[in-house]
């Protein structure tokens, strides 16, 4: 059995170690708004402009998005800055964002159980750079720049399922993934984080847990 988690809900406290980075930001220019207020506003904008990219005409990889969201973001809230260079900063800090207290001892308990790997809307270095990317199997680190898509297009997760070349399950945490694999008819578990709320208007997994350890018992029902 193989079983994939998204990275950067699932796994990682990306609102705790990016707000973190911006925090700093913020201080050294003496910006009016928090750390968290900057990364809430480029989070947002960067997971719609994942869910509208048009790949037909090529790919437009995660950071380029990811840069294009925050330059916006500074617009938007009357900043001047090189979107360019603080993304940088941002990504290069990637590795001191922390894992979620239950991920470190729980992976191992499961990995006793099923294969593990990762299925990330990321660039393959940013998700070789975190804290989450050791514990898992290295040939099973499922990026969209190696998948050529992006969540919530049910694409992503039928190439995943066509890479491993046998169905797997996804551990999910936010609304749009959690309805994306669903969607795309792929076994999903959704693991209960802060901030992470069920899309109303999508389906509802059957099966949800409030820590790693718990998908132990999860994956026999």
């Amino acid at each position: 059995m193989i079983v994939t988690f998204d990275l950067f809900s699932a796994l990682t406290d990306s609102r705790g170690g990016g707000s973190a980075v911006f925090a700093r930001i913020a201080a050294e220019r003496g910006w009016p708004f928090t750390g968290t207020r900057l990364y809430d506003e480029w989070d947002r904008r960067n997971k719609q402009a994942q869910q509208r990219v048009d790949l037909t005409g090529g790919w437009t990889s995660f950071r380029e998005l990811s840069r294009s969201a925050l330059a916006d973001t500074y617009t938007a809230l009357g900043l001047t800055a090189d979107a360019d260079a603080d993304l940088t900063r941002v990504q290069d800090g990637v590795g001191g964002w922390p894992l979620w207290p239950d991920v470190p001892g729980g992976l191992p308990a499961v990995a006793e159980h099923a294969r593990l790997g990762i299925l990330s809307n990321v660039d393959d270095d940013l998700a070789a750079a975190t804290l989450a990317c050791p514990l898992v199997e290295p040939d099973l680190v499922l990026t969209s720049q190696r998948l050529g898509a992006y969540k919530p297009d049910p694409a992503l997760y039928l190439r995943a399922r066509e890479l491993l070349g046998e169905d797997f399950v996804h551990v999910a945490a936010s609304a749009r993934d959690v309805r994306g694999a669903l969607e795309a008819g792929i076994r999903t578990v959704r693991i209960v984080r802060p901030g992470h709320h069920l899309d109303p208007h999508g389906p509802a997994p059957t099966v949800s847990i409030h820590a790693v350890p718990e998908l132990v018992s999860a994956l026999g029902r």
